[in-house]
Formats: structure tokens, C-alpha cells, sequence
């Protein structure tokens, strides 16, 4: 269609020009004296035109001929820069490869290839717009290659000298994105090298933005994990899970892992409160996490009340009909409340009575309301419901405490061969 139409249009200019100088008979005089030449006006057009022609022709001759320097400074320029990309592209493909050394020598190739062009060359004239700031970030690139090369072969004191040429060459205000990559590369470094006070030190360095990017909350939860702050690291792992850098139940094992870690961290009842007050309200609502407080708090001769308190909703949900509490969480509730008993309750007793009459197979249940029958010196009742327990019991500890108890009946009653029977099966577990 173009070139129809650029064919009608040059039939349409001929035709003007036929017209307009088929029948112009106008004549140009040009008067030298002592001449007088008469010229027709079309030839004196045709003159016109072939004379800013050649007039044109040769101006661009001229400056071909004075650019010249010029354009072999641009091409020498080009080529220069077409290999520093090369190394640098090369540089990279040998780091994903594994050839660290060969990485390392392209990456200082492709740095001698930039100062070379940086001398030849300015930004005027540069081919591909080699400017100050892409330069930087071509520097420090090429830098961080090598470091990395370095750090890949173990060589600290060649890594360190190229960190911190790439962190001189990224400090320029237009390229703080790279000056960032570097100090996030650092960190990682460093907790490659077991430092994690030297990777928390550059992760203090980021500003407030990046400091919060998955990348830099990743390295964090890391380095606070490596360096015992497990506070720290719980909070970072609250944030991660918050921008979904896991999945969900990634999070949750997580966090519950840390949470276990700080209650389990504590060396007095102070402290482990002081550490459950730092669980937000979806934690203090795992199973786990409760009971495992409520656990440390009565090792620690903490106040049985106030584990109580704590393991109350664990114990509504698993006297529940289909309970999804696991049997290993169950005995560890059943021993938090047994080493209780000289001081519970009348409503905690009511509550373990209601559970074994309402599960009256649960073994684990008639355990500890046999142990509370025992501690409240209702001998035959405890009698009975460890008698019935010890037949169902799963857990060996659970087994062991209940045969010892029922050793210590039996030689209350002065039943003396009941008694050794049950120290041997207790000796036998």
C-alpha cells in the first residue's frame, strides 16, 4: 500500500512539473557587463538546484573527512565496551557454572576493560550510554562477581579487598539499589563464615525499607538464630510469616520452635513469664506452647495455679469426644497437673472427676484421678482407678509411677507380697 501510494505521488510531481514548465515561457536576463545573457527560467532552475547539490555534497564530504578521529575514537569506544559487557556476562556464567576462578578472571577483565574505557571515552560520545551511574553499577557488579568468586574459594582477604571496592563504587547517590545488593551479599558472607554479629551489624547498615524485604528478613531470622536471640529471631519469623515468605505450615512449625526456645530458655519462674508475655495471642493459643509452659513453670517450682491457668484450655479441648490432642501432649498435661496435686483445687478436682467418669477407658484419666485420690488419702478409690490404669497405660513413666503408687497402698495395708509384686513390675519398666 506504501509503495502505491509513493508511486501516485510521483506521478502526481511529474505532472506538476510538465505542467508548469512545458508552457513557461519566462526568460532570466543576467547582465556582466559588457555581456548580457538571457537564460530561460526552467534551465536556470535546473542550474539553481544542481548547484546546492553540489554545494551539499561537498559540505558532508568535508565533515566525513574532519569526523573521522571522532568516529574511530566512537568504534575503538564500541569495541571496548562490547568486550567489557563479554567479561562481565562471561564473569557470571562461569560463577552459575562453578568455575569461581575463571569467574574471578573475567570479572577483573571486564574491571580493566571499564577503566579503559572510562579513560578513552566520555559520556558525550559514549556509544551506549556509558554514564557516570551505569558505570557505577557496572564497577560494583563486576567487583561483587569477584567477591563472590572469592568467597566461593575461600580466599577472605581477596573477597574483603573487593567489598570494599564495590562498596566505594556503589556509594555514589544514583546507585544505592546495587550499594544495597552489596551489603545484603556481605551479610550473607558472613553468616556463611559463622559470624552473625558481622552479619547483623551490615544488616543494621540497610536502610529502614530494605531492611524489611523478604531477602534481608530471611537473613535476619538466620543470623538471630545463629547468634541465641531467640527473641529477635521470633519477631523476624512473625514478619516473614506476615509477608508470606513461607507457607503456612512452614510458619507455624517455625514460630512454634522459637516460642518452645525462648519458654525454654528461661531459668526462673520470672523469666518464663516474662517470655510468655512475649508470645502474641495466637501463639499462647497453641496446645504446644502451653504445655511445654506450663511444663517448664512447675520445673522451675513456679506457681502450680497459674500453670493451671495456663494448660485450662488445653485440657477443655482434649476432654472433648474427638479431640485432635496427640497422646504425647496428653501425658505431658496429665504430668503438669500431677506434680500439682498437693495443691489443687476443688474445681480442678471436679474437672478430672467429670473427665474419667465421662472417658471411663481413658487410662491416662483414671491415672491422674487415681494419683488426685491418692494425694486427698482416699485409699481405696486410688486403689481401684490405678489398678484399672495400670493395665491400659501406654507410657512406661505413667506405668512406673502408677505401680509405685500401688506399692505404697499395698504396704499400707501391710500387704507385703502385693507390695514387692508391684516394685518388680515398676523395677521392670
Amino acid at each position: 500500500m506504501r509503495a502505491a501510494l509513493w508511486l501516485v505521488a510521483l506521478f502526481a510531481v511529474a505532472v506538476a512539473v510538465a505542467l508548469f514548465a512545458g508552457n513557461n515561457q519566462a526568460v532570466v536576463t543576467v547582465f556582466w557587463p559588457p555581456h548580457r545573457v538571457d537564460v530561460s527560467f526552467n534551465l536556470m532552475v535546473v542550474v539553481l538546484a544542481g548547484l546546492f547539490m553540489l554545494l551539499y555534497v561537498a559540505l558532508r564530504a568535508v565533515f566525513a573527512v574532519f569526523s573521522l578521529p571522532a568516529e574511530a575514537k566512537r568504534w575503538r569506544a564500541q569495541q571496548k565496551e562490547r568486550a567489557m559487557y563479554a567479561a562481565l556476562m562471561d564473569a557470571l556464567a562461569h560463577l552459575l557454572a562453578g568455575r569461581f576462578i575463571r569467574a574471578a578472571k573475567s570479572a577483573r577483565n571486564a574491571l580493566v576493560q571499564e577503566k579503559s574505557l572510562t579513560l578513552l571515552t566520555d559520556r558525550a560520545i559514549s556509544p551506549i550510554g556509558h554514564s557516570a551511574s551505569r558505570a557505577t553499577q557496572l564497577r560494583s557488579l563486576a567487583h561483587l562477581l569477584a567477591a563472590q568468586s572469592a568467597q566461593s574459594l575461600q580466599n577472605r582477604p581477596l573477597r574483603d579487598e573487593h567489598l570494599q571496592q564495590a562498596l566505594e563504587s556503589s556509594a555514589h547517590r544514583n546507585a544505592l539499589e546495587m550499594r544495597e545488593g552489596v551489603q545484603l551479599r556481605a551479610a550473607r558472607w558472613a553468616l556463611e563464615d559463622r559470624d552473625a554479629d558481622a552479619a547483623l551489624d551490615w544488616l543494621r547498615q540497610l536502610p529502614q525499607g530494605a531492611a524489611r524485604r523478604t531477602l534481608a528478613l530471611r537473613t535476619r531470622l538466620k543470623a538471630t538464630r545463629q547468634n541465641r536471640q531467640t527473641a529477635q529471631a521470633l519477631e523476624t519469623a512473625r514478619l516473614l510469616a506476615k509477608h508470606r515468605a513461607f507457607s503456612q505450615d512452614a510458619a507455624q512449625s517455625i514460630v512454634r520452635g522459637l516460642a518452645l526456645e525462648l519458654l525454654g530458655a528461661a531459668r526462673d519462674p520470672v523469666q518464663l513469664q516474662q517470655a510468655w508475655q512475649l508470645l502474641d495471642e495466637s501463639e499462647r493459643a497453641m496446645p504446644e506452647l502451653v504445655v511445654h509452659a506450663a511444663s517448664r513453670l512447675m520445673s522451675l517450682h513456679g506457681d502450680p495455679q497459674l500453670a493451671r491457668a495456663w494448660v485450662l484450655q488445653v485440657w477443655d479441648r482434649m476432654v472433648q469426644p474427638y479431640s485432635d490432642i496427640g497422646d504425647n501432649l496428653r501425658i505431658k498435661l496429665i504430668g503438669v497437673l500431677e506434680s500439682g496435686l498437693d495443691s489443687i483445687d476443688a474445681p480442678w478436682l471436679a474437672r478430672i472427676e467429670a473427665a474419667q467418669y465421662s472417658r471411663p477407658r481413658d487410662a491416662n484419666l483414671q491415672y491422674l484421678a487415681g494419683m488426685a485420690c491418692l494425694s486427698r488419702q482416699l485409699w481405696g478409690k486410688a486403689q481401684q482407678l490405678l489398678s484399672h490404669a495400670v493395665l491400659g497405660l501406654q507410657d512406661a513413666g505413667l506405668r512406673r509411677k502408677a505401680w509405685r503408687a500401688l506399692a505404697e497402698l499395698a504396704e499400707q495395708r501391710g500387704d507385703a507380697p502385693a507390695a514387692a509384686e508391684a516394685y518388680k513390675q515398676a523395677a521392670q519398666l
